[in-house]
């Protein structure tokens, strides 16, 4: 029997030798905000050939709406979904005389011809509708969507998955939603496209080893990092940009849980967040690998609890970019 206790101590005695070594090492190996960008890609090429400097997320707005599409290898599925969102925005146009708009398209570090695929739209609509942002080498969606974002000038600033799965015109009532919550709380909120509604048909079309990941995902989530948001993970947000500032200025995960990041910031900054329910379908093609895609976004979950916990990352709501 003691024998028994002996070895349950030492198990013990690991155990919490082996969290605080975790630990340590989430804080040690924790970067700052990678803010900073190639000269090359601090421009956009106009329509006719032209390099001009992209504007900075701290300037004041100069378009109503911008929308960020992340890209990497689109130049087969990117063409679909900006023919939906172009033909979307053209017609709001139309209709409101007052709406502007801009599409940012950002190649991250694609190896097919993402980039050459989006300066058609640049040449069809003018770089003053559709801009390209190639970045250098891959970041990773979240470091993606945040130099587009830093390079936007929209009042409303829409993030949008390439592969258009989300129906576009949807972004009217992420946008209803978003006002909704502007005009009680201010200038500073977010509204996320939800597919939670489509779960339980997911459940029953999913294997239950992607079920079971699935899960374990959204309880990391909810116990780690964001309350009160059931998908995260949708890639249709809506942010003011005043919380854009805030949240992608202290973004520090560019790959897959980026968007919990996101939310966790704006939690902790007390910037309100709707949830709306978006037309969504399952496009082929995707980039997210099942197993290890889901254990890298297990392993980043609990990294930014930890790091945050432990004063490794910290909120710089007003840093600026170089």
């Amino acid at each position: 029997m003691d024998c028994i206790f002996e070895i349950l101590e030492a198990l013990i005695f690991l155990a919490i030798v082996a969290v605080i070594v975790f630990v340590m090492v989430a804080h040690v190996t924790a970067s700052a905000a990678n803010l900073k960008r190639d000269e090359k890609e601090k421009r956009f090429v106009t329509s006719s050939g032209v390099e001009e400097l992209f504007p900075s997320l701290h300037d004041p707005p100069s378009v109503e709406l911008s929308v960020i599409v992340p890209s990497y290898n689109e130049e087969l599925r990117l063409p679909v979904m900006l023919d939906e969102a172009m033909d979307y925005l053209e017609n709001r146009q139309k209709r409101q005389a007052s709406f502007t708009y801009e599409v940012i398209v950002v190649d991250d570090g694609s190896k097919d011809k993402t980039t050459q695929v989006a300066l058609q739209y640049t040449k069809k609509y003018s770089a003053e509708k559709v801009r390209v942002l190639t970045l250098v080498k891959n970041r990773g969606k979240g470091g993606a969507v945040r130099l587009g974002t830093l390079s936007s000038r929209g009042r409303l600033i829409l993030m949008a998955d390439a592969d258009g799965a989300t129906k576009f015109a949807d972004i009217e009532k992420v946008e209803a939603a978003l006002k909704d919550l502007s005009s009680k709380q201010g200038d500073v909120a977010i509204s996320c496209g939800s597919r939670a509604h489509l779960q339980e048909d997911a459940v029953a079309k999913r294997s239950f080893f992607r079920n079971f990941l699935m899960c374990g995902f959204h309880f990391l989530v909810w116990f780690l990092c964001v309350r009160g948001v059931r998908d995260t993970q949708c890639g249709f947000k809506l942010f003011t940009r005043e919380a854009a500032l805030l949240t992608f200025s202290s973004l520090h995960v560019e790959r897959w849980a980026f968007d919990v990041e996101l939310l966790y910031i704006a939690q902790c900054l007390n910037i309100p967040i709707a949830e709306v329910a978006v037309n969504w379908t399952e496009i082929g093609g995707s980039k997210l690998v099942p197993f290890w895609s889901w254990l890298q976004m297990g392993r980043d979950l609990i990294f930014i609890r930890l790091r945050y916990l432990t004063g490794a990352w910290k909120l710089h709501p007003t840093v600026k970019s170089h």
